[in-house]
């Protein structure tokens, strides 16, 4: 079975483990998109190249997220986690 694009981005940015689960996958992924500092960049990147429908908003997530330094990624780790144990 193949492992979505998005399942692989999250993964390369440490912001989850590679067992994790292709649905629990896209909820992190959903929390991630979510996220203030990723919308800011995401909005910044679709703008920049006119991006409008839903894979190239996954393309735009990926790109904002490559944009992030180390210390970003950690602080947005930090963000979906302290989220997930308030849920």
């Amino acid at each position: 079975m193949a492992v979505p694009s998005y399942h692989r981005i999250l993964v390369k940015h440490g912001l989850i483990e590679k067992t994790l689960s292709i649905p629990d996958a896209y909820a992190v992924f959903l929390k991630v998109g979510a996220d203030p500092e990723v919308q800011k960049l995401r909005r910044k990147v679709a703008r920049e190249n006119r991006i409008k429908h839903v894979p190239a908003l996954h393309l735009a997530t990926a790109m904002a997220l490559q944009g992030m330094t180390k210390q970003e990624l950690e602080a947005l780790k930090l963000r979906i986690e302290k989220k997930a144990a308030i849920s």
